[in-house]
C-alpha cells in the first residue's frame, strides 16, 4: 500500500533562475512568515568556504543535485506541516534539475516528492537574466528550466499560481492574496 502524503500548509516558491525567488522569501521573512533558504546556493556557498571552485563543485552533476536534495530533504522534514511557511523551492524542484542535467530519477527523489502535498505553488515569472558566481545558465537554459519546474508541479496536481512580475513588495502581497 502507498503511503499517505503528508498534507501541509507549505507554499512553494519557485521558478526558473533569476524570478526573484529569494527576494520574495526574504521579504516574507521580514513580514514574520516561517520561510527557507534555496539550498543549491547555500551549498555551493559552503563548498566555497572549504576552498573548492564552482566549476569544481558542479563538476559532478549527480554528487551536486544528491547533495542539495539532501539538504532539501533535512529542512522539509524539520518544518511542521500544520504552520504556514515559504520555501524557496521544494523537492519537486530538484525533478525538474534532474530532466535538465540529463540524469535519471533515483529512488530517492521519486520517494521523496512524493511525500508532501504542498498547499500552494507560486510560479514567479522571469525577470531578465542576470549572472553570478553561482547562477550560471543562459537564457534559453532559464527559460527550459522554468518550463520544467512548472510541468513537474503541474504533474504532481498542486495547485499552481503564477505571480506576475511586479515590484517586489507588491509580489509579495500578491501571494498573500493568493494562500
Amino acid at each position: 500500500m502507498k503511503d499517505q502524503k503528508i498534507i501541509t500548509q507549505w507554499n512553494v516558491i519557485t521558478g526558473g533562475p533569476c524570478t526573484g525567488k529569494t527576494t520574495v522569501v526574504n521579504i516574507l521573512a521580514q513580514r514574520g512568515y516561517r520561510t527557507t533558504i534555496e539550498h543549491a546556493r547555500h551549498y555551493i556557498d559552503l563548498q566555497k568556504i572549504q576552498g573548492r571552485t564552482v566549476e569544481e563543485i558542479r563538476r559532478n552533476k549527480k554528487e551536486f543535485q544528491l547533495s542539495v536534495l539532501g539538504m532539501q530533504i533535512a529542512e522539509e522534514h524539520s518544518l511542521d506541516p500544520n504552520e504556514t511557511a515559504f520555501l524557496d523551492r521544494a523537492l519537486p524542484d530538484a525533478m525538474a534539475y534532474y530532466q535538465f542535467l540529463g540524469l535519471e530519477y533515483d529512488e530517492l527523489l521519486l520517494q521523496q516528492c512524493q511525500k508532501y502535498d504542498y498547499h500552494r505553488v507560486f510560479i514567479l515569472d522571469r525577470l531578465p537574466l542576470t549572472n553570478d558566481y553561482a547562477r550560471l545558465e543562459d537564457e534559453s537554459e532559464q527559460l527550459r528550466i522554468h518550463q520544467l519546474i512548472i510541468e513537474v508541479y503541474k504533474n504532481l496536481n498542486i495547485p499552481l499560481v503564477h505571480v506576475p512580475v511586479l515590484p517586489p513588495e507588491e509580489r509579495v502581497d500578491f501571494i498573500l492574496k493568493n494562500i
